[in-house]
């Protein structure tokens, strides 16, 4: 398999949506809580520690933060949601621009959402998860800061987010994961790249769903 992260570069940033570059190729966005890990997942995936800032204040990210994979390829880095402490006014602006991408944009193919192993399913998680789900986009749950946990206990987690996503997407996949320990890289580039060389899979699968539900 082709390690098409390994190239990445940043692209630019955006304030708004219609500052994204051209809706044109595949995307997919990196969503999840301030304090979930969302840079060192991007750092970890691309192997540059550098590629993406982490902050020690949660709540940094507040752009659209753009990433060029080639081929008209990119990973969108989204703000945090659910733990920065940002003025009412930036949190009004975030949810309007974060609810148009999601529903206008057009190149856009699939969400990872990054989660604390300790804290997995947030209600803003969920929110994310099923509207991938009601639009036909790949979902992937990332249970990051599994160096947090034993063996023992990850698997027990893992297990029983499993069990709640039945009722919340029917397409999602999930992994354990550690960005600070660099550990399940390969099947999260695996998944990725999947989405990419396959774009059309889900709609397809729900449009099967669908005819044979008639």
């Amino acid at each position: 398999m082709k390690n098409i992260f390994a190239n990445c570069t940043f692209l630019k940033s955006a304030h708004i949506v219609s500052q994204l570059p051209d809706d044109i190729g595949l995307e997919i966005a990196v969503a999840g809580r301030s304090n979930a890990g969302k840079s060192t997942t991007i750092n970890a995936l691309t192997g540059n520690k550098k590629m993406a800032k982490i902050s020690k204040t949660p709540g940094r990210t507040q752009l659209l933060n753009c990433f060029d994979l080639g081929d008209n390829r990119r990973l969108v880095d989204l703000p945090g949601y659910g733990y920065a402490k940002v003025p009412v006014k930036i949190k009004q602006h975030w949810d309007r621009e974060i609810e148009q991408y999601l529903q206008k944009r057009k190149s856009l193919i699939g969400v990872v959402v990054v989660m604390d192993i300790r804290h997995p399913l947030k209600d803003f998680d969920k929110q994310f998860l099923y509207w991938a789900d009601q639009s036909g986009l790949f979902s992937h749950v990332l249970l990051n800061k599994a160096d947090k946990f034993k063996s023992g206990k990850q698997k027990a987690v893992l297990l029983q987010v499993k069990k709640e996503l039945v009722n919340i997407s029917r397409t999602s996949t999930v992994q354990i994961f550690s960005g600070l320990k660099k550990e399940g890289i390969e099947q999260l580039s695996q998944t990725l790249y999947s989405w990419f060389n396959d774009p059309g899979v889900v709609h397809l699968e729900q449009q099967n769903e669908e005819q044979d539900g008639e």
